[in-house]
């Protein structure tokens, strides 16, 4: 396998050249990588679940807790002990500056400060507490409550303390618009449309719940409500002039509300049952309205004003759901805002066939079982646009309606690791003894599992492939869902309106579609790399959508092309090789804050961690640098900081919700990354395998690449 001259260079001006280890290196560094693999799959086995599925804990940030308290305040009970128990997590988390922010070492955040607060208040905190007093000068330093978003003005609207005129109007007879029109409901992305249909509702009745005036929190009010700054999404590109996105959809905004005042609104009604029925009929299949927090929260708002009662089977599903978001432990509530046991049960399931555990090994078959039971069979939003049949996957246990290209993608390739004659990696040492079919039965129902498997992976395939974008890309929900003009909307400054295409993503189905044979010379493989070289950033790297950020991006980027078979000397490959070599830190390992959102210039530094350093060792192996001295470093890193148990410890926040808005803790991140990176790393460094690639490169039938 050649390598680009230049690209040798550019490594060795930083220390990072060298070819593959010595065979005396190899086994020394590959003993150690064993042990730790053995440690951790041993701890995923002890992990999973009965049923076969494994799952651990999605940490968002505070803004849940509040939320959740603001809500029980609208429900008349927010003096619960559950309310106080957030309420302990919430004051748990205050910065030393007083605030609260989106994700540990980040800044303070004036929504979820301000949303802290007040749900402190409510839970009968002093507002002349040293606490309170603190939050109190950090939030009227950074903007007080007249800097808040649009989703934070709605929630004191509901509590009575601002006007709804304040907030930005959704009219519930966007409903009613055709799909040829230039605005409609699914032109939004999925999630926005989850969170905007009962809002809607909750816009045209103006729900107020009274609260006591010490419960108030004008007193972090800088100017009056009506003379707040207009709301806008956070780094939008697009001027304010007159013939201005922004300028029309405020414009818009306006005429919603004088027509309202004069009650002219001759289909309020009719668009009132379209959104109540869009709204119930997506309860069908999911676990609360998109499986997740923001939505099932503003369902059962919605519910009340449409005059559901408490008891209604309605509102007990929207509560019960919401409860199972809730993590209750001794004294203190914290929320998670949905659930991901799909997602991990299939990237646990890659790390534990890269690390030798093989499909016929009971735990591997169980959760295979579990993941074909939960295949997507219903037409969902998607279907509005795509003309597919039905498959895939979504996040969550339930969520029919919202299945996803990302989940799908990563299922598949769960799923083709199972039907391998071999674990992927290759190598010729294996963790756990393997299980064997005990009877004739046995036997028989992995035949069924496995033309089970096909024919699930061939709907899920279609599906995903018809989902690609115009512009030869993926995004997460639906497709061409890319009007940029509508993150003008007033109440767009979620920081998620439309679901473009995104290079994390499509590099993940490319990973995909190379693992089932898909490559270079396929049309939609074609596509999708042309999108690729177009996002590449001028210095290399790649933006990541769903991950922190420019390290996730480039991981997935540069293994989605070698699946595909894109040779390593593809300046593509060697600029967003040299990339990670140009940002790997003293320590061995690799991180990034999710700063690097609103600030790019600090793409590729943070504080290091094992799931980034383990995607940028990735991403190096799959560049064809698996022997260099950059990727050693990386490994010692990993193996440094594991812990007995096998696991890493990581309390920073790796995973992305809505950029600059809203970020997550995995609590699995830090142990199937570096899982997966070791035992590939393990396969690829292996100087025999390279000898081997070498002699079958002699008589061209090398593979350009090891597999994924």
């Amino acid at each position: 396998m050649s390598i680009n001259p230049h690209a040798r260079v550019a490594s060795s001006q930083n220390g990072h050249a060298g070819g593959h280890l010595s065979n005396g290196s190899y086994e020394q560094l590959s003993a150690r990588t064993k042990r730790a693999v053995e440690r951790t799959c041993a701890w995923f086995l002890d992990q999973q679940q009965p049923d076969g599925h494994w799952v651990a804990e999605l940490e968002g940030d505070t803004i849940l807790e509040s939320e959740y308290i603001l809500l029980l305040a609208f429900l008349g009970r927010h003096d619960e002990p559950v309310s106080h128990k957030a309420a302990r997590y919430i004051l748990d988390s205050q910065l030393e500056d007083g605030g609260w922010n989106c994700y540990p070492g980040g800044p303070i955040d004036i929504s979820v400060s301000v949303k802290a607060y007040f749900a402190l208040k409510l839970t009968g905190h002093d507002p002349s507490s040293e606490p309170l007093q603190r939050a109190r000068g950090a939030i009227l330093a950074h903007g007080g409550a007249d800097a808040v978003n649009s989703f934070t003005r709605f929630y004191l609207a509901l509590l009575g303390q601002i006007s709804y005129d304040q907030c930005p109007a959704v009219p519930p007879e966007a409903m009613l618009l055709p799909g040829w029109f230039p605005v409609n409901l699914y032109r939004i992305s999925a999630w926005s449309r989850t969170i905007v249909v009962p809002l809607s509702i909750i816009s045209a009745c103006r729900p107020v719940a009274k609260l006591e005036p010490r419960q108030g929190i004008s007193e972090l009010f800088i100017r009056a409500p009506e003379d707040w700054p207009p709301l806008r999404c956070p780094g939008q590109k697009g001027g304010t002039g007159l013939l201005s996105w922004d300028r029309f959809f405020r414009t818009v905004d306006r005429c919603v509300k004088w027509f309202e005042r004069r009650g002219w609104t001759p289909l309020r009604r009719k668009a009132l049952a379209r959104a109540e029925r869009w709204v119930i009929d997506r309860f069908a299949g999911s676990e609360g309205l998109g499986a997740i927090f923001p939505p099932i929260v503003w369902s059962i708002v919605a519910l009340r004003c449409l005059g559901y009662s408490d008891d209604s089977v309605e509102m007990q599903y929207c509560l019960a759901h919401l409860d199972g978001l809730v993590i209750e432990e001794n004294d203190s509530v914290r929320l998670q805002p949905c659930k991901s046991p799909v997602w991990d049960t299939a990237i646990t399931l890659r790390a534990l066939a890269s690390g030798g555990i093989k499909p016929d090994h009971a735990a591997s078959r169980r959760a295979i079982d579990w993941l074909l039971e939960r295949e997507v069979a219903r037409r969902g939003d998607w279907s509005a646009t795509v003309p597919a049949e039905p498959g895939g996957w979504c996040f969550e246990y339930a969520n029919e309606y919202y299945p996803d290209v990302d989940d799908t993608s990563m299922v598949l390739m769960a799923l083709a690791d199972q039907s391998a004659p071999k674990s992927q990696h290759g190598s010729d040492w294996h963790v756990v003894e393997q299980a064997t079919f005990s009877s004739l039965e046995d036997a028989r129902r992995h035949i069924a599992t496995t033309d089970r498997l096909a024919s699930a992976s061939k709907r899920a395939l279609d599906w995903v492939i018809a989902m690609q974008n115009r512009d030869g890309g993926w995004g997460a929900f639906d497709r061409n869902n890319d009007h940029e003009f509508l993150c003008h909307v007033p109440f767009a400054d979620h920081n998620a309106m439309i679901d473009p295409s995104t290079p994390d993503l499509t590099g993940r189905v490319l990973e995909m579609l190379g693992k089932l044979g898909r490559r270079q010379g396929d049309p939609v493989v074609t596509r999708a790399l042309a999108y690729m070289r177009q996002t590449q950033e001028a210095e290399g790297s790649w933006f990541g959508r769903w991950g922190v950020n420019y390290i996730y991006g480039t991981w997935q980027a540069l293994v989605g092309l070698q699946a595909i078979g894109l040779p390593s000397d593809d300046p593509a490959m060697v600029r967003g090789a040299n990339w990670l070599f140009s940002h790997q830190q003293p320590s061995g390992g690799w991180g990034e804050s999710p700063d690097s959102y609103a600030q790019p210039e600090l793409r590729g530094q943070g504080s290091t961690t094992a799931s980034q350093t383990a995607w940028a060792i990735l991403g190096l192996v799959a560049a064809g640098h698996a022997g260099s001295k950059a990727v050693t470093r990386g490994i010692e890193y990993l193996l440094k900081r594991q812990r007995a148990d096998g696991t890493w410890h990581e309390p920073e926040f790796t995973g992305t919700g809505f950029p600059r808005v809203f970020y997550l803790r995995y609590h699995y991140y830090p142990m199937y990354f570096p899982l997966l990176a070791l035992s590939q790393w393990a396969a690829a460094a292996d100087p025999r395998r390279t000898e081997e690639a070498a002699r079958q490169a002699a008589f061209g039938r090398w593979d350009m690449g090891f597999d994924s």
